[in-house]
């Protein structure tokens, strides 16, 4: 096997998630009666939620964490939802699986949340374990995600496996285990970006992942 295990990201590689992570931030803004225009807030997909809400209000640690709990309350209701699967995701989790390869979760989105998505689209099946962030602890970037998985599945991050994400978090964090990532570019983060951070592969589509994790 070429990879094994292999670790996904969640949102921008395994699900669009845009719409309701969008519609979150939003609703914690409007209560700071706060305006960003639309396009401003895509950054949010992907870091940890304080970082993000930190560069809106720096200096301003109550307020981050006002704002996150703000967010949390829209989107465990709702923006949850607002959320649909990749074209060709499923297929591709499927032939992974019967193929053998042991196929994880590594998301920063807090763990409840991401069990949660993952048993809404049926997807759980095919992983082997389902590794997020905490709601409230020091497991909130991805290389703590990383190491959490892998103790999960009781292997090594340096055993072989292969990190697949779509910003620079999941590639910086994979490196810093031990792990290499593949970068898919059908997500949210744009090709400098993942250049930059040193992405090992580039995916233009879900049919050079699927050639790249599958092909000998």
């Amino acid at each position: 096997m070429k990879f094994n295990p292999i670790f996904f990201d969640l949102d921008g590689t395994i699900t669009d998630s845009e719409e309701g992570i969008i519609r979150s931030v939003q609703y914690a803004l409007d209560y700071f009666n706060v305006s960003v225009e639309r396009g401003k807030l895509l950054p949010f997909i992907g870091p940890p939620l304080q970082d993000s809400f930190a560069l809106l209000f720096p200096d301003d640690e109550n307020r981050v964490n006002e704002a996150v709990s703000k967010y949390r309350e829209y989107y465990s209701e709702r923006g949850i939802f607002e959320n649909r699967l990749y074209d060709g995701v499923r297929d591709l989790l499927e032939q992974l699986a019967e193929s053998g390869q042991t196929l994880a979760l590594a998301t920063t989105k807090p763990e409840p949340f991401a069990v949660r998505i993952v048993e809404h689209f049926d997807i759980g099946g095919y992983f082997a374990c389902v590794a997020g962030a905490q709601l409230n602890g020091p497991r909130n970037n991805k290389a703590a995600v990383l190491r959490h998985a892998c103790q999960q599945l009781g292997v090594a991050p340096s055993s072989g496996g292969i990190m697949v994400g779509d910003r620079k978090y999941d590639v910086l964090g994979a490196h810093e285990v031990g792990m290499p990532c593949a970068a898919v570019l059908y997500g949210y983060g744009p090709e400098s970006e993942l250049t930059q951070a040193g992405a090992d592969w580039l995916c233009h589509d879900m049919e050079a992942l699927r050639k790249l994790l599958t092909e000998q």
